[in-house]
C-alpha cells in the first residue's frame, strides 16, 4: 500500500514538473516569436525608405537588426533542441554554435561602431557627412564581420583537425557538450577579453568625450545628451552581451554545489533575462527613441491606421524644418 502511494506520489509529481516545464517553454519562447515579429516589421521599415539604407546611423541600426535577429532565431533553435532532448548531427550542431558566437561578437563589434558614429556626429558635426559616408560604413562593417568570425573559424580549425566527436550527438547541443577540449576555452576566454576590453575602452571614450562637449556647447545640448543616453545603453548592452559570454562558466560553478532542480531554474532565469530579453528589448528601444524611424514603424506595424507624420520622417535638416 505504501509502495502505490509513493507511486501515486511520484506520477503527480513528475506531472506537476512537465507542467511547469511547460509553462517554462510557452514563456520564453513566446516573447521571442513576437519579437521576431517586430524586428521583421523593423527591418521592412528601413527598406521602404532611401534615407534609411543611405543614412550610415540607420545603416548600422539596420545591421544591428539583422544580426540580433538571427541571433534569437538560433537561440531559440538551441533552446528547443535542448528542452526537447533533441539529438543533433554535429555538423549541424557545429554550425549553430559557430554561427551564435559569430553573431554576438559582430554585434558587439557594432555597438562600437555605433558609438563611434554618435561621436562623431556630436564632437565633429560639420565634418559627420565626410568622415560617415555610406561606402564607409560598409566597409567598416565588412571589418567587423572578418574580426568576429576569428574564434569561429579557429573553433571550425581545431574541431576538425584535432578533436575528435561521434558523428551524432547523444546530449543537447552546446558548447560544453561539443567543445572538450582546453583549448578551446583558452581561445574563447583569450578572444572574449580582448573583443570587450576593446569595445569598453571605445565606449568609455565617446561617452566622455560627448559628455564633455554637453557640457560646454552653448546650443543644442538636447541632442549632445540624447547621445549620451545612447551610448550609456550600448554600455549596457555590453555588459549585458559580455554575461551571456560567461553564463556556462557560472553554470559549472554552480553545478558542483547545489541540485539538478535549482541549476534548471537557474538556467532558465539566466536565459530569459541576459540572453532573451537584451536581443528582443534593445531593438525596439532604438527604434522608438528615434523620432524619424519610429512614426514610420508605428505606420507599419499598425499596418497603417497611425498615420506618417511626413514632417519627422524627413531627413534632409533645414532651418525651421524637422530634426532627427
Amino acid at each position: 500500500m505504501s509502495n502505490l502511494n509513493e507511486s501515486k506520489a511520484n506520477i503527480t509529481q513528475t506531472v506537476v514538473m512537465d507542467q511547469t516545464e511547460q509553462v517554462k517553454m510557452f514563456l520564453s519562447v513566446t516573447p521571442c516569436v513576437i519579437f521576431l515579429y517586430v524586428n521583421g516589421v523593423m527591418l521592412f521599415t528601413l527598406s521602404k525608405k532611401t534615407v534609411f539604407q543611405e543614412m550610415p546611423r540607420y545603416m548600422l541600426f539596420g545591421h544591428m537588426l539583422w544580426v540580433d535577429t538571427l541571433n534569437l532565431f538560433m537561440t531559440v533553435v538551441l533552446y528547443i533542441c535542448a528542452f526537447g532532448s533533441i539529438s543533433i548531427m554535429k555538423n549541424l550542431c557545429l554550425f549553430l554554435l559557430i554561427s551564435t558566437t559569430a553573431l554576438l561578437h559582430v554585434s558587439v563589434l557594432n555597438l562600437s561602431l555605433m558609438s563611434l558614429e554618435r561621436y562623431v556626429a556630436i564632437c565633429f558635426p560639420l565634418r559627420h557627412a565626410e568622415i560617415t559616408t555610406s561606402e564607409r560604413t560598409k566597409m567598416a562593417i565588412g571589418v567587423v564581420w572578418m574580426i568576429g568570425l576569428i574564434q569561429p573559424l579557429s573553433d571550425m580549425i581545431i574541431f576538425y583537425a584535432i578533436d575528435s566527436t561521434s558523428a551524432v550527438m547523444n546530449l543537447f547541443c552546446s558548447r560544453t557538450t561539443l567543445f572538450r577540449l582546453q583549448i578551446y576555452k583558452k581561445l574563447e576566454i583569450s578572444i572574449t577579453c580582448i573583443f570587450f576590453v576593446s569595445v569598453c575602452f571605445v565606449i568609455i571614450f565617446t561617452y566622455a568625450s560627448i559628455a564633455a562637449v554637453a557640457k560646454t556647447a552653448s546650443s543644442d545640448k538636447a541632442s549632445a545628451k540624447k547621445a549620451n543616453k545612447t551610448v550609456l545603453l550600448h554600455l549596457l548592452q555590453l555588459v549585458l552581451g559580455l554575461i551571456s559570454l560567461l553564463l556556462e562558466a557560472i553554470f559549472e560553478a554552480f553545478y558542483v554545489r547545489v541540485d539538478i532542480n535549482t541549476l534548471a531554474n537557474l538556467m532558465y532565469f539566466f536565459f530569459v533575462v541576459f540572453i532573451i530579453f537584451p536581443r528582443c528589448l534593445s531593438p525596439l528601444v532604438y527604434g522608438l527613441r528615434d523620432q524619424a524611424f519610429g512614426w514610420s514603424f508605428k505606420y507599419y506595424f499598425t499596418l497603417g491606421f497611425i498615420r506618417q507624420n511626413r514632417c519627422k520622417t524627413e531627413i534632409h535638416l533645414v532651418a525651421g524644418g524637422c530634426k532627427i
